[in-house]
């Protein structure tokens, strides 16, 4: 039966987003597996770069690495397999105890603004005995590659109200991503209002970001955000207006 990449693809990016909570620690671990770095940022004109998996278990593992291509169109995450970046080894077994480094390469430099890829780290568990299972488990390794050019992210932030439901939207139209954590957003009377927690806290070069606001807000009132990002904290007004 032929197989429909957009459902392939779909899958891919809902079980990668399950994973990204673990970046924030600083190390990321998949049972007895430890890889780090947690998140690669190439430099300009930096086309290698390496991460290292430890298995800190008792017994040897397997694992296979694939790349894609991440982009955020409609405020989404989806992943595209790619051939862009490439990792050596894709595949391996580390022995207990052991390590494995693993060369990650750029084909070709970014043009103009900061290129965005994502690794997905598969256990590959074995066989397993009757009466038994095996969870494998995936870890997704955020890689940002910057151009020659000075990049830069610039977020423009507005709430969108319209059919019952509100939105925080942050639209970067700069040219590198921004990391956007510990948002707080307050109704003029002091009131912190509820926004759904996203475990995913990157807005990439070019994309818009929406945040579900769980009270629907009226068009025209003005709101206090707060929030923290790689350039430093963001605490202004920021207006509702009519949206989708």
């Amino acid at each position: 039966m032929p197989t429909n990449p957009l459902k392939i693809r779909r899958l891919i990016v809902g079980v990668a987003s399950a994973f990204i909570l673990w970046f924030a620690v600083g190390v990321a671990s998949a049972v007895s597996l430890t890889v780090l770095p947690v998140t690669i940022q190439m430099e300009p004109g930096q086309m290698v770069t390496a991460l290292t998996i430890i298995n800190d278990g008792d017994r040897d593992t397997a694992f296979q690495i694939r790349t894609f291509a991440w982009t955020q169109p409609n405020g989404r995450d989806e992943l595209e397999p790619t051939d862009a970046l490439l990792a050596s080894p894709p595949l391996g077994t580390i022995a207990a105890g052991g390590r494995q480094i693993v060369r990650v390469v750029l084909r070709q430099p970014p043009q103009g603004r900061e290129a965005s890829y994502r690794i997905l780290l598969d256990e590959i568990p074995p066989p397993f005995a009757p009466g038994t299972v095996r969870v494998a488990l995936r870890l997704s390794i955020p890689i940002f590659a910057e151009p020659r050019t000075r990049v830069a992210p610039h977020v423009q932030w507005q709430v969108e109200s319209g059919t019952g439901q509100s939105f925080l939207v942050g639209v970067n139209d700069g040219t590198r991503h921004e990391t956007v954590r510990d948002i707080k957003l307050e109704a003029p009377d002091g009131r912190v209002l509820k926004i759904m927690a996203d475990v995913n806290p990157y807005i990439l070069a070019g994309a818009t970001k929406r945040w579900h606001i769980v009270t629907p807000l009226p068009p025209g009132a003005v709101l206090r955000l707060i929030a923290s990002t790689d350039a430093g904290k963001v605490d202004q007004p920021v207006r509702v207006v009519s949206g989708p």
